[in-house]
């Protein structure tokens, strides 16, 4: 009998808790919305696998210099590999045009930041440190790789949870932002109907990720791990002479990238790091600072309608949280339950686009004030 149960203590069975087991429970439920819901499954559906790998008692996958799943985080994502990676194919597939064509609706993209700054001091108030606040704050732009990328550095406890609550209201924009976006404008204005841009040519697109990368960076450095890989994207796509580069960009090289991200980002989520009450507001700042940001992207375009002739539908300016193109999806269809023949997706591509460079701008702003 003593054998037996000798035997039983070498099975990780006998090292399970509840903590272990709730947190196989999130995992399992992240998985369901993966699949069941379509809730951003490319990367719920690794985070969710990786939360259950890592709180399977002595499965070791991620302990220190041995562990697979260690090694995937230490390599990929400690060593600022993976993200910048993944803003290397967000590159290849992002069109520019829209925002080159209208420039002013750069604006909406960086008045939708303000929810990262307003939340980056109500997590002060919350007792966080500047470090976490700031990696809580950086939610509100709705951005995961650049989420990723400021918790490895400012706060990697709260890497895991951060990243969550990044993909999982980006994955609920369509539920979280028409609400803001009705509340904050008048029938009328969501009829507004935008005038048609102008054709931008070749060379303008070509010129525009070689111009932003000296500029941006030559501004904040330290976003130059993101923005550097974001524009040479764009310079294969646009360039229009590297197709199998712009191709592998976009397709193979952002797959398996992805793979690689998701999975040991939820095998940071051990029970010891998840369950604790921080957590909880964590979610709630989240949720919080992508309210506001689509707010203050909304009420900026209807202040510059106050100086404008030619007036800005105010829904634009809810894209301009970084969820691309899910933000700018959410805008046209908003606009079409007021006027059906409204057609707002290529317009809302602008902000949309702008958002993910304001959000990579603030993160850089972030790194610079509080360091690595």
């Amino acid at each position: 009998m003593s054998d037996l149960y000798s035997l039983f203590q070498t099975t990780g069975l006998f090292y399970v808790t509840p903590g272990i087991v709730v947190m196989w429970i999130i995992g399992l439920t992240l998985i369901y919305l993966a699949v069941s819901k379509s809730y951003e499954p490319l990367l719920l559906l690794p985070i969710g696998f990786g939360i259950i790998l890592v709180n399977l008692p002595l499965a070791g996958l991620m302990t220190p210099h041995e562990g697979l799943l260690w090694k995937f985080y230490e390599y990929g994502i400690h060593w600022e590999i993976i993200p910048p990676v993944i803003f290397l194919g967000l590159g290849a597939l992002t069109d520019f045009g829209p925002l080159i064509a209208n420039p002013r609706l750069i604006f909406l993209g960086a008045g939708a930041q303000a929810g990262v700054y307003i939340t980056f001091f109500a997590a002060q108030a919350f007792g966080f440190d500047l470090k976490a606040a700031a990696t809580i704050g950086i939610i509100g732009g709705a951005d995961g790789p650049t989420t990723i990328f400021l918790a490895t550095k400012l706060a990697p406890s709260l890497l895991g949870v951060c990243a969550v609550a990044a993909y999982s209201y980006m994955a609920l924009v369509p539920i979280i932002q028409p609400p803001v976006m009705k509340l904050l404008t008048t029938a009328d204005e969501r009829r507004i109907r935008m005038t048609k841009g102008r054709k931008v040519g070749k060379l303008e697109k070509i010129l525009f990720p070689i111009v932003s990368t000296f500029v941006i960076i030559l501004l904040v450095p330290a976003s130059a791990p993101l923005i550097a890989m974001f524009m040479l994207g764009n310079l294969f796509r646009e360039s229009g002479v590297v197709e199998r580069l712009h191709n592998a960009a976009q397709n193979e090289l952002m797959n398996i990238v992805t793979i690689f991200l998701g999975v040991p980002v939820g095998a940071t989520m051990n029970a010891e790091n998840f369950l604790r009450p921080q957590v909880i507001f964590v979610f709630c700042l989240g949720l919080f600072a992508f309210v506001v940001s689509t707010m203050t992207g909304v009420l900026l375009a209807k202040l510059m309608n106050l100086f404008s002739k030619n007036k800005i539908n105010p829904l634009l300016g809810a894209a301009g949280v970084s969820a691309v193109p899910m933000a700018a999806r959410v805008v046209h269809k908003v606009g079409m339950e007021a006027d059906k023949k409204n057609y707002l997706l290529m317009y809302a591509m602008g902000p949309n686009v702008a958002g993910v460079i304001g959000t990579v701008i603030a993160a850089g702003i972030f790194l610079t004030l509080l360091g690595g």
